[in-house]
């Protein structure tokens, strides 16, 4: 693959706290390597401003490997930019030519408050967790674990959901802000699995009486958070926890 070098404009939001107002501002970044990942590429950025004495942008990462979840930001007006179920971590600039202006944001949601930069709070992602999504039953070690018979077809279904990384895309993506993707992705992994099953109702009253309570808004069957979620998480979860959630309400009823 041909290497080549670029110069870039970059408009970036700025914002010292959730306090504070934001706005846009515009930096000229110069022979920017075409293999260089989108952080490493703000690195660059960054040791340049605080060579010149000014505050360095802040954005989140971690693992810089698509799995953290952390890097949560648009890039052009979409979720972790233009390659399909990528991370902006993983994306790099060979997917932008020379003279390109790239606009660079937080996500845009009153759950995730700006801490700084494109830096957001993503707790309440924490707090839905904490409401429902684990299991408080021993299970033993891995040889106890794999002893257990797990249809295939639903343990490929629990695998693929368990792959979300709670980066908050789909709120992010979702016109109405909903969190439906998430939770029924840390839903649904459970209910797959006869591991899950003791603490099945509580589990999903839980979780969604605690996403409702966060203020994340309903789902509009609009499936952009599926179209942008870097795991490609299936929107089937959420009809999957509707019934879960349907299955509970009922029985809590009896």
């Amino acid at each position: 693959m041909e290497h080549y070098s670029m110069n870039l404009t970059l408009k970036v939001w700025r914002q010292k706290s959730h306090e504070n107002k934001g706005r846009f501002e515009t930096y000229d970044v110069k022979d920017i390597s075409s293999e260089m990942s989108f952080l490493e590429m703000f690195d660059v950025l960054n040791e340049r401003l605080i060579h010149e004495g000014k505050d360095p942008i802040a954005f989140d990462h971690d693992c810089r490997e698509g799995i953290c979840g952390s890097c949560s930001m648009y890039v052009d007006g979409r979720a972790h930019g233009p390659w399909q179920n990528n991370t902006v971590c993983q994306l790099h600039m060979r997917a932008y030519k020379e003279g390109d202006t790239i606009v660079v944001e937080p996500w845009r949601s009153t759950v995730f408050p700006v801490i700084k930069d494109l830096v957001v709070d993503r707790k309440a992602f924490d707090r839905i967790i904490q409401a429902g999504g684990f299991i408080s039953v021993n299970t033993g070690n891995a040889v106890d674990a794999n002893s257990l018979p797990v249809d295939r077809a639903k343990s490929e279904e629990a695998f693929n959901a368990a792959a979300c990384i709670g980066c908050g895309a789909c709120v992010a993506a979702c016109p109405n802000g909903s969190a439906m993707l998430f939770v029924s992705a840390k839903v649904s992994q459970l209910a797959l699995l006869p591991q899950g099953d003791p603490e099945r109702n509580s589990r999903v009253l839980n979780m969604v009486g605690q996403m409702d309570k966060e203020g994340f808004g309903n789902c509009g069957n609009i499936y952009n958070c599926e179209a942008e979620c870097p795991k490609g998480i299936s929107v089937e979860n959420i009809a999957r926890m509707n019934r879960e959630y349907l299955g509970a309400s009922l029985s809590s009823e009896i």
